[in-house]
């Protein structure tokens, strides 16, 4: 179960929350707060999943809860759901480009959609809910999204790649903006032009007149040989790259003309510079012949640096090269390390046990909690950098910031549960290979 906290004291947000988690009492477990303060300190022992500011209520400070859970990336579990009261400041917080909102939503789009928004958030979990505590994948994953004819849909989805990626270190700063701007770029052109059939003349029209582009949206995506269409997003991510590709269900369009012509983007245009945008920030950027259908490809990042919390930066930073040893088997000391970069061999009575890198967040939290000698030698397999954190030091932040220690048992939660999840499919595979055994017998 998932907690949602409410930081509102609009009825209508209240009311709108309590109808759909009802319907969904056995996923999220909703928190309500109409306190800027309890907001925050409920976020710093609780550790909600979601987190709905709402910008309608006057008396909510949304700017300061946005803040702290930015400033604090320990706080970056799960994502945030802003409401706002009218699309201006919807525009003014999607600008802010804080990878923390999954969606910004006026107070009538969130009325209308919030239910929906809860049953694709849950059914999609696995890309929403690891931030902060990053899970090494390691492999290759693919699949697809299929939305529905709806700028709700691609934001998400969109969101939703472009935060897991970023959250399991395999993209930057930059190539999350990147990677934002060109699928929701490409997405609402799959959306606008193709599936809709809204033509540049026809939006430039409507924008000229004052006329919001959603509005335009809604009144043809109703259309009786529209409603039923979908776009699909399929993904590819790889060790070393990532492939995406939209497709829509419209006619499709010439893009070797608008290719040729639109390679440099004209930025005082309103609209109509997806294409070439895109095409500066990604690789491989390719329709298919009919135009109904692109893909394009990014370079992931390897071994990411972890971001440092704001709090940990008095400590001493240490490098460490090649073959170097960070600590000893059997040794008294109970320091934990925090990952800043690297990637570091953990040995066990001579033997390789296991790889630790930044996703892995720390070493030598066992000995830490456990009072103990070390149970394994820590050696740097290449370049790279440790926060070392004396035991009574973090004690002392831990009782400064609770959220620390609750954290740090999430983390080791996470890693026990997939040390069992192993061991779980390895007597499987020993059982399965018994009885083929004892069956040629």
């Amino acid at each position: 179960m998932k907690k949602l906290l409410i930081a509102s004291t609009n009825k209508e947000v209240i009311s709108t929350v309590k109808t759909a988690t009802q319907k969904y009492s056995e996923y999220f477990d909703p928190i309500y707060c109409p306190d800027t303060d309890e907001a925050l300190s409920l976020i710093d022992y609780e550790l909600p999943e979601i987190k709905v500011l709402d910008y309608t209520s006057t008396d909510m400070d949304s700017n300061r809860i946005l803040a702290a859970i930015h400033a604090d990336p320990w706080l970056h579990n799960g994502g945030i759901i802003a409401v706002v009261p009218n699309p201006a400041m919807m525009q003014q917080i999607e600008d802010k480009k804080d990878p923390n909102i999954i969606i910004v939503m006026t107070l009538y789009t969130f009325k209308e959609n919030f239910e929906r928004l809860l049953k694709i958030l849950w059914s999609n979990q696995q890309f929403l809910f690891n931030r902060g505590i990053q899970d090494r994948m390691g492999g290759q994953e693919k699949g697809q999204f299929i939305c529905d004819n709806d700028p709700l849909d691609t934001r998400l989805y969109a969101s939703f790649l472009v935060n897991y990626l970023y959250c399991s270190n395999r993209i930057d700063d930059e190539g999350r903006f990147a990677l934002q701007t060109a699928l929701m770029e490409l997405s609402t052109n799959a959306l606008e032009h193709g599936n809709c059939g809204i033509t540049y003349e026809e939006k430039s029209a409507w924008m000229k007149s004052g006329k919001n582009v959603l509005d335009l949206i809604d009144q043809k995506r109703s259309l009786p040989e529209n409603k039923d269409k979908k776009i699909k997003i399929s993904y590819f991510i790889g060790k070393d790259k990532s492939h995406f590709a939209i497709e829509d269900e419209g006619p499709g369009f010439d893009w070797k003309a608008r290719m040729v012509s639109g390679d440099v983007p004209d930025f005082e245009l309103e609209h109509g510079r997806g294409i070439s945008l895109s095409r500066g920030l990604v690789s491989a950027l390719h329709y298919n012949e009919k135009g109904n259908a692109v893909s394009f490809e990014i370079t992931n990042v390897k071994d990411m640096s972890n971001t440092v919390p704001g709090i940990m930066v008095p400590f001493a930073t240490i490098e460490y090269k090649r073959h170097e040893i960070v600590c000893k088997q059997d040794e008294p000391s109970n320091d934990l390390y925090f990952i800043i970069s690297g990637r570091y061999g953990v040995y066990a009575d001579g033997k390789l046990v296991s790889v630790l890198t930044p996703d892995d967040m720390f070493i030598g939290e066992m000995a830490f909690l456990l009072n103990d000698r070390r149970s394994a030698t820590i050696l740097s397999a290449g370049d790279g950098k440790l926060i070392r954190i004396p035991k009574v030091s973090f004690l002392n932040l831990i009782r400064k910031n609770p959220h620390y220690g609750i954290f740090l048992s999430k983390l080791l939660a996470q890693r026990v549960v997939r040390q069992n999840n192993k061991t779980v499919e390895l007597s499987e595979e020993i059982k399965e290979l018994k009885n083929r055994l004892e069956g040629r017998v």
